[in-house]
Parts: C-alpha cells; sequence; structure tokens
C-alpha cells in the first residue's frame, strides 16, 4: 500500500485543482471556507455536540453556491450516493404507518436524515484539494482529548462537563473509546508506509500517537463496542497490510500486549469479568444491567420484528413496541426505551426487512468505495468497518457522535478516493 494520499499536494496539483473551479464559476476562496468548516466540524466533533452541529449549518449553506449540480446529479446513479436517500424516504415514508406518536416518529427521522449530507461530502471531496485537512483536525483534536484524558483521571477537578466516567473529560466513555480506536487503527496504514520506507521519525510518531491512544483504553477508559471492534480490524489490517509472516508477527505481539494489558490493568479486567456480574444480576439491580438490558432488549425486539417482518411497524414505533412488551417481571423487564441497542434490530422493529436490506445494502455500497489502495481507502475502510462492528452492540450509525463519524470518515475519506481514480483516468 502506498500513502501518497497522505501527502501534502504538489504546487502543479494544487493549482491544476485551484483551476478547475473557477472554470465552472466557483470561488476558490469560498471553496477554502466549506474546506475550513468540515476540518472545524471534526475537530470540534470530540468535544461537543452543538458546536459540530453549527458547523455542519454553516458548512450546508457554504457548499450549496459550490456544487456542480449537474454532475452531482450524475452521481446520484452510484449506490453510495443514491442509498442514503432512499434510506430518508423509506424513513419518511414509514410515518404513516408507524403506531407510535407523531413526536416519535418526526424525531425518528433525524438521524436517517443526517445520512443524506455523505453524497454532498462525497462530491465536495472528489474536487477539492484538502480533504487530509479534515482527517488530520479530527486525528489533532483526538490526541489533545487523550492527553486531556490523563489529566482528568489524575485530577477530576479539570473535567470539562459532569461526565459518569473518571478519565473521561467530555461526553461519555464510549464515544471516546470509538474515537480513539479509529485514530489508532487509520494511523497503522501510514506508520508501516513510513517504517518500510526508511522514514523512521515519521514512523515513530504514528507509533507514538498509537499507543497514546490504546494505553487510554488500557488504564483509563474504554468501552467494550471498541474492544470487539480492535480483533476485527486488526485482522482487517493483517489482511489488506501485511503478508502471512507479517501477520503471525502481528498476532503474537497482539496476544503478548494482551496478556501484558491484562496483567497490568485492573480496570480493563473489571471492565471484562462485569460482563458476568450484569448478565447473573441485572434483573435485581438494573444500574449494573448492561449485559443483562441488552439481551432484554434484543429479545423484545426480534419478538416486535416477527410480528411484523416486512415493513415493521413504522418510523418512531419503538418506544411503543417496547411498551407493549413491557411486564412487571422486574425492573428490567418493565423498562421502555426507544433504542434495542443494535443497529440492525433498531432498522427491523421500524422497517422490517426492507429496511434491513436498505441498511446492508448502504455499508456494501460504502465499503466498495474503499476497496483500493492507499490511505483515503483505509480509512474509509476502518470507518464503515468499525460502524458495523459496533452497530451489533448499539445503534451506532444512528447515534450522534458515532453516526457523526460514519459521515465524515465516509464522506471525506470517499470523496478523496474518488478524486485519485478520476484523476487517473485519461
Amino acid at each position: 500500500m502506498s500513502v501518497d494520499s497522505a501527502t501534502w499536494p504538489s504546487p502543479a496539483d494544487a493549482q491544476r485543482g485551484r483551476a478547475r473551479w473557477p472554470a465552472s464559476g466557483k470561488s476558490p476562496l469560498l471553496i477554502r471556507v466549506v474546506d475550513g468548516l468540515a476540518a472545524l466540524t471534526a475537530a470540534s466533533l470530540p468535544w461537543s455536540t452543538t458546536a459540530p452541529s453549527i458547523l455542519v449549518g454553516l458548512w450546508l449553506l457554504a457548499v450549496t453556491p459550490t456544487i456542480d449540480w449537474r454532475d452531482y446529479g450524475r452521481q446520484l446513479a452510484r449506490p453510495a450516493f443514491a442509498l442514503p436517500f432512499g434510506f430518508l424516504l423509506l424513513a419518511l415514508a414509514g410515518t404513516l404507518w408507524s403506531d407510535g406518536l407523531w413526536a416519535d416518529r418526526l424525531h425518528a427521522v433525524k438521524p436517517v436524515a443526517k445520512l443524506v449530507l455523505i453524497p454532498a461530502l462525497l462530491h465536495h471531496f472528489s474536487r477539492s484539494e484538502r480533504g487530509l485537512w479534515v482527517c488530520l483536525a479530527f486525528l489533532g483534536s483526538c490526541a489533545l482529548l487523550a492527553v486531556y484524558s490523563w489529566i482528568v483521571l489524575l485530577d477530576p477537578a479539570w473535567k470539562i462537563t459532569a461526565t459518569a466516567s473518571a478519565g473521561v473529560p467530555v461526553k461519555n466513555y464510549i464515544d471516546q473509546s470509538q474515537e480513539f480506536t479509529l485514530c489508532a487503527f487509520a494511523l497503522a496504514l501510514p506508520a508501516l508506509t513510513f517504517w518500510r520506507s526508511g522514514r523512521i521519525a515519521m514512523a515513530s510518531l504514528c507509533l507514538a500517537l498509537i499507543v497514546l491512544f490504546a494505553t487510554n483504553m488500557v488504564f483509563v477508559a474504554s468501552a467494550r463496542t471498541a474492544l470487539v471492534c480492535i480483533p476485527l480490524l486488526l485482522a482487517l489490517f493483517a489482511w489488506k497490510s501485511l503478508k502471512p509472516r507479517g501477520a503471525l508477527i502481528l498476532l503474537a505481539g497482539a496476544v503478548i500486549v494482551s496478556a501484558l494489558a491484562w496483567t497490568t490493568s485492573s480496570y480493563l479486567r473489571q471492565r471484562i469479568t462485569d460482563i458476568a456480574v450484569e448478565y447473573r444480576h441485572g434483573h435485581e439491580d438494573i444500574s449494573r444491567a448492561s449485559t443483562a438490558q441488552r439481551l432484554t432488549y434484543w429479545r423484545k425486539a426480534l419478538h416486535a420484528f416477527t410480528e411484523a417482518p416486512l415493513i415493521g411497524h413504522g418510523t418512531g414505533s419503538i418506544r411503543r413496541q417496547f411498551e407493549r412488551a413491557a411486564t412487571s417481571g422486574s425492573r428490567l423487564d418493565a423498562e421502555i426505551v426507544s433504542n434495542p441497542h443494535n443497529q440492525t434490530l433498531n432498522v427491523a422493529m421500524q422497517w422490517g426487512l426492507l429496511g434491513v436490506v436498505l441498511l446492508y445494502a448502504m455499508w456494501i455500497a460504502h465499503l466498495r468505495l474503499f476497496t483500493g489502495e492507499g490511505l483515503a481507502a483505509w480509512i474509509g475502510l476502518v470507518t464503515v468497518v468499525q460502524n458495523m462492528a459496533s452497530s451489533l452492540l448499539n445503534s451506532h450509525l444512528f447515534d450522534f457522535h458515532e453516526g457523526w463519524m460514519y459521515l465524515l470518515g465516509v464522506g471525506v475519506a470517499g470523496g478523496m478516493v474518488l478524486k485519485a481514480k478520476n484523476g487517473s483516468q485519461p
């Protein structure tokens, strides 16, 4: 693999990129504003929910005049562009047969509606020279958060918001772990490539950042969802980037590091062993019922799906289905939620098999964007695979933070991949 796409464009390349925009009447200054807003959105995501929302609104206002609508219309023939719109149309149609409250129906449309930003991001960054800005902005922001997380662990008074976990300055440990996992694996390819090319200083910098993210998850705060993703992403890296001998070395190293982490981190051991405790005692103590909660949610969600397998119960109907399934057996059995903590079941309850087919078609279409070589393809691949894997235990495509990680990762990296493909065509 090559990290050619990870380097800054040459002056000649940049000049060619700038020349294309004015040819269609687009202001180079406005394009830089659009790129800058996207980078600021990525940088703010680890720290805030309000700031990314505002910045995305500004990005939409700025990007709209720059869109080549004829080219954008042609791109909608591609599944990666079209399927997010298909998903939104299904969500809107699902409000008509939903048995949920109208407030719940409209609220459930919002996480689907944001998916239609993916085509806009793909279109813009297939023409922009600054997609790497966005990736570096997110990486730098996450690195700063990782350092700050250690400070907060040592002195909780430095927390920015009142979070429930030690060592988590803002938001929650699930979001933080997903960010650090994505960054660590995104850096794996450039670390390897720099090492192979003899650029030891750059390889060492990448490895230092990987260690920063990994040690934070081992000793400070980690989500078990992220721990589930790590072996899968390791296998993906070995398959894409290593020969058999290198893959065996990586496997041996992973085993050794895992053993060291297990023996040195009492926090990590507790996170793992708590799974059995939560399963056994979840019905008596709902404050420690994460594992039992998920199993209960999944059982009820599957039952609701079997009642309406083809088109589901409609948009925003999940809470209503849990109300119907609530019993007085225990606090857990009586719990009413609007999220089954599984992306497939979330979709299946609302839109049945039709929605599930559309969900997986979109994931597959986005995976196919990133089957090639290069840093952008690797970042996009990690983003999609991580989202698919973590969505086994959460509804991460629809969650705010992880959903935006997916949008930015697929949209920006996908645009960079499309730009590279277009540039290689005669």
